[in-house]
């Protein structure tokens, strides 16, 4: 359930097709976030599951995988 939901924020934010979202696609590599597009992820990601995502985890976010093991360990 978290990886759909994830996807399907990645998918709009990003213009891509939810298919080829997986666990490992690298946001920064095959998505082309750059800083702001990851700000803007995780006030989405904060505002669909209702968490809160320190600053500094951004660093640690490279995969969508990275993002699902983040809020399956924070819910």
């Amino acid at each position: 359930m978290v990886f759909e939901k994830i996807r399907a924020i990645l998918a709009e934010q990003f213009s891509e097709d939810e298919k080829g979202i997986t666990l490992e696609t690298n946001l920064a590599d095959d998505l082309g976030a750059d800083s702001l597009d990851m700000t803007d992820l995780l006030m989405a990601i904060e505002d669909e599951f209702e968490i809160e995502i320190p600053d500094d985890t951004i660093a640690n976010v490279k995969t969508v995988a990275d993002i699902v093991a983040y809020i399956e360990d924070n819910m």
